[in-house]
């Protein structure tokens, strides 16, 4: 069991990422009521959302937090998440969208998610445990999809969609306090958990930019981005095209919550009994398999409540797993800036995700074509995992520029 600090900082990070995660996986409601309002098509409402994973993406936020600690990164990041809710009920123009909900919006997202709490988890408890607490906090995002969501939904149905961001920033705002229980320095770690891995930050760096499993689990992160923010953004609008309520694709998104709570969960638990490379083999090729079965069938309510069960279930499963990895291999105290360089990754495979679903759709009046790309890139990820080497490496001290 976790001592008094490590639980603080666990149950703090756990309802960060519900927050934060919880809401964000709601910008796919907006979709179609902005760009409708708005008039303007799918491509940029798309856009500003790949612009927001790109730079939510961007390392230098776990950098700052590796090197001057998190608190004052989660504070700062979950303040500017609520003024960019009031900025965007009053939005109107694409500039306005793509600085707002696109570059503003990720660089707070950048401060108030797995990259920087996880890096903060991975300081306050044991190395062996670390794959399950990294899938508790990872489920406590999706547990936030579920729960939030619905709310999110009822109130977009109620009040418009501007209204519904003044809303949601009130609820942004508050999660600032829990910054409260995240470690106020980078160093402050729990005896228990100090590696032989410690040396600077340049010769971690150095350490991942030869180690070929790190680059194997950039490309396969990048897939994952690809699928979630494809996804997330544009499958409430994919079902309303085939004549189902908006109601459904709301369900779906929250199912992909629920179901992904118990995946997230269950992959951390497994990580710290299997080796981790084998089970994001799998947990990809499952995505290209389920996928698959959803293109080919009829798109019905059960069919798309299925499918948010099934992909809901594989969602973020893998995020424990590779950020247990990169901390398997290169030790914890620099997790927060490896695991963002991976994570960045992973946003460049949102932004083309998101945005070429929309100007796919533009185009051609289908996501069919984006729908094939995510089961291509699927199957190429099963097999990218296999060969990374992800046996512990010796003390940083030994690599030299």
């Amino acid at each position: 069991m976790p001592n008094r600090k490590a639980t603080i900082v666990i149950f703090c990070s756990a309802l960060i990422v519900f927050v934060s995660m919880g809401i964000r996986q709601s910008f796919g409601l907006f979709l179609s009521p902005i760009s409708r309002d708005l008039g303007i098509g799918r491509e940029v409402f798309s856009l500003a959302i790949a612009w927001q994973n790109l730079i939510f993406g961007l390392p230098i936020l776990g950098i700052v937090a590796d090197r001057f600690g998190p608190r004052w990164v989660v504070a700062g990041g979950a303040l500017l998440y609520a003024v960019c809710f009031f900025l965007l009920s009053s939005v109107s123009t694409p500039p306005g969208l793509y600085t707002v909900l696109g570059v503003l919006m990720g660089i707070a997202l950048s401060s108030i998610s797995y990259v920087v709490v996880l890096g903060a988890v991975a300081q306050v408890v044991a190395p062996e445990k670390r794959a399950s607490y990294f899938g508790l906090i990872t489920a406590a995002g999706s547990f936030g999809t579920f729960a939030i969501v619905p709310g999110v939904q009822w109130l977009l149905s109620d009040l418009g969609w501007q209204s519904s961001f003044a809303f949601i920033a009130l609820v942004a705002g508050a999660s600032a306090f829990l910054a409260i229980g995240i470690p106020q320095r980078g160093r402050e770690v729990s005896p228990n958990t100090v590696e032989s891995h410690d040396g600077s930050l340049l010769q971690a760096l150095l350490q991942a930019r030869g180690h070929s499993g790190y680059w194997l689990l950039n490309a396969g992160f990048f897939v994952c981005g690809f699928h979630v923010a494809f996804i997330a953004t544009h499958l409430p609008a994919f079902l309303t095209d085939y004549g189902l309520s908006k109601m459904v694709g709301a369900t779906a998104l929250s199912l992909i919550g629920l179901f992904n709570i118990f995946g997230s969960y269950l992959s951390g638990q497994l990580g710290d009994r299997y080796r981790k490379k084998y089970l994001l083999s799998l947990l990809y090729l499952g995505r290209g398999l389920v996928i698959s079965g959803f293109l080919f069938i009829p798109v019905t309510n059960t069919s798309a409540l299925v499918f948010g069960s099934l992909i809901g279930f594989l969602w973020l499963a893998t995020v424990p797993l590779t950020s247990g990895t990169v901390a398997q291999i290169f030790g914890s105290r620099y997790l927060s800036t490896l695991y963002g360089i991976v994570f960045f990754s992973h946003q460049i495979g949102s932004f083309l995700g998101v945005w070429l679903a929309g100007r796919v759709y533009d185009a051609t009046g289908s996501y069919d074509l984006i729908w094939i790309a995510a089961i291509l890139l699927a199957v190429t990820s099963s097999l990218v995992h296999l060969p990374i080497a992800d046996k512990p490496l010796q003390r940083l001290e030994t690599v030299r520029p």
